[in-house]
């Protein structure tokens, strides 16, 4: 705004001096304050815009950091509950547990079969609880360090409200589980006891729990890919690698 008063200032004080030639020498006094607020203007307008980088630079770094520390979350949920499932092959690297495990998470009906016989073994049912239990508590974890840092920018609330929608939902399996099966932790039989799922979820069947995971692996696996894609807008990764001096730096997969 400043930058534009300035530039309609002196577009104005052209104008008036092609009319009235005369004008502006009779008028020294007039001359010398309208050239000096003018200046004035431009310098604050060229101050404010780099100092505004600045802060929008440094604000984009933390954003994209916190996107990285949901993305990692989000593949945290995604990932543990496929293991579970023992159909995600443990010789696997990074980028192929992304790739191949991403189409597993996303065949609703192999990943409901497993998780269904899953349920059905006392053995393996405890230890999907217990990963049910980790994953819940990891993400009420790393959603309270940074949602309402998050939530103070328009442009980042939608990715947080979906990241809370998931944490809810694991945090509500986890309870249910936790409810139907008391766990030998004192800590977490507490938590239990206060979860508003024990008075408006009925004992969920097997059935029921099976397809209640496999929604909220497909959602984990979803914001796995979505708010990766969005954190590397925030922040090209050519800034970094010019940044660290690197060519060498990974792009995302």
């Amino acid at each position: 705004m400043l930058a534009a008063f300035a530039v309609l200032a002196v577009i104005a004080a052209v104008v008036s001096d092609t009319t009235n030639e005369s004008f502006w020498e009779h008028h020294a006094l007039l001359t010398s304050l309208a050239a000096s607020v003018i200046v004035v203007a431009l310098s604050v307008a060229v101050v404010n815009e780099v100092l505004e980088r600045r802060s929008r630079q440094r604000w984009s770094i933390l954003a994209q950091y916190v996107m990285f520390e949901l993305v990692r979350n989000a593949r945290m949920v995604w990932t543990g509950i496929l293991e579970s499932t023992g159909l995600l092959p443990s010789d696997l690297g990074e980028e192929s547990v992304v790739e191949v495990g991403g189409a597993m998470i996303r065949d609703t009906p192999r990943l409901a079969a497993s998780l269904r016989t899953i349920l059905h073994d006392v053995e393996r049912r405890e230890r999907l609880q217990e990963e049910v239990a980790f994953l819940a508590e990891h993400t009420d974890e790393v959603l309270g360090r940074w949602a309402a840092i998050m939530l103070n920018a328009d442009a980042y609330a939608e990715v947080i409200d979906r990241h809370v929608e998931l944490a809810g939902d694991i945090s509500w399996i986890a309870g249910l589980m936790d409810t139907a099966r008391p766990p030998a932790d004192l800590r977490r039989q507490q938590r239990v006891r206060s979860s508003p799922a024990v008075q408006i979820e009925a004992e969920p069947g097997r059935d029921w729990l099976a397809d209640r995971l496999v929604v909220v692996a497909q959602l984990a696996e979803e914001l796995d890919r979505g708010t990766l894609e969005l954190s590397l807008r925030i922040v090209p990764v050519e800034w970094w690698r010019e940044r660290l001096g690197t060519g060498d730096l990974p792009t995302a997969g």
